[in-house]
């Protein structure tokens, strides 16, 4: 016998108590050169507080129907700066911040009280209650990426609010960690190292997990490239993105999309590597009236890669719906 039952008991006992208290022994250093996110703020910036979080909006244009646009993970109103303005030339438009990302507040654990504001159905009352203190009855929600599961939510439990839907490779079917890992994420000790892992993953690795965005990442611009870049100056933004994670539920959403009865446009790259073309025509699959269209050519972000034909696109099918 290689080694005996104490010495592998021993060993065992070793690395339990690595795994229970190494965690706790490794330093997690303060980010440096980081601001309050509304210091970053620009001009035309807007605030306003809902359930003790300040979120920020842009707005713009006095049409008579109102567009509300809901940006994906680790975007911000940043994601619509290409075709915002175009937009409000027939249309109100509002692009905000979900909370923790861009210019919105970042509240981290402990500081929020039985309502987490990161999970799904906050962000869904977080967005009714922004609509409401704009005077917005009802709206049509333009959701990118994550912003899709949001749009679609609100969809689903606030029917009477949403006129039309836009979805832009949603990550319904894609969004959030696979189900088996959820519960290992909130183990303490996990939980305690997942804001640094996500802090080094994004430092290190920001440029490449932003071109894998992109059908031709020759396209993106240096203001594009430096916009992204910025919202990591802002404080608190690794333990957000991770508090973001960790708050993730999936509430059967793509069983209740057959619950949508509006109009609703899917749109989506032929080479999105971020949500495959097939999370998008599943969409499709559970809603059987929406219109599906591909953009040839395109990544995760055709309104930032190819605005005019996205544009194209969404006028088309807001003169007929609306």
């Amino acid at each position: 016998m290689l080694f005996s039952r104490p010495t592998i008991f021993v060993c065992l006992l070793i690395v339990l108590l690595c795994f229970l208290v190494g965690p706790y022994l490794i330093p997690i250093p303060a980010l440096k050169d980081v601001v309050p996110p509304e210091e970053l703020a620009d001009a035309d910036s807007r605030f306003v507080t809902i359930d003790d979080v300040k979120v920020h909006y842009k707005t713009t244009g006095n049409g008579h129907e109102a567009l509300v646009l809901l940006h994906g993970f680790r975007a911000s109103t940043i994601t619509w700066h290409r075709v915002f303005a175009a937009l409000a030339e027939n249309y109100t438009v509002v692009a905000y911040d979900r909370t923790g990302f861009g210019y919105s507040a970042r509240p981290v654990s402990g500081e929020w009280g039985n309502k987490n504001p990161y999970s799904p159905l906050s962000q869904v009352d977080q967005l009714i209650t922004l609509m409401d203190s704009l005077g917005i009855e009802q709206t049509v929600l333009v959701g990118s990426s994550a912003g899709g599961i949001t749009a679609a939510l609100t969809a689903v439990y606030y029917p009477e609010r949403v006129k039309a839907l836009i979805l832009v490779s949603a990550a319904i079917f894609q969004g959030g960690p696979p189900r088996w890992l959820r519960p290992v994420l909130r183990i303490p000790q996990v939980k305690r190292l997942g804001s640094l892992a996500m802090r080094y993953y994004y430092i290190y690795f920001f440029d490449e997990v932003n071109k894998r965005a992109w059908h031709d990442p020759s396209k993106r611009t240096p203001e594009i490239r430096d916009g992204y870049r910025e919202l990591m100056k802002a404080e608190n933004w690794d333990r957000a993105l991770w508090e973001y994670v960790l708050a993730y539920e999936p509430l059967n959403l793509g069983k209740r999309l057959k619950e949508i009865k509006i109009p609703v446009l899917i749109i989506t790259g032929d080479d999105d590597r971020i949500v495959p073309l097939r999370g998008s025509e599943k969409i499709a699959d559970q809603i059987a009236h929406a219109d599906l269209v591909i953009m040839p050519d395109n990544g995760h972000l055709p309104h930032e890669e190819n605005p005019e034909l996205f544009l194209s696109i969404v006028n088309t099918f807001l003169e007929k719906n609306l």
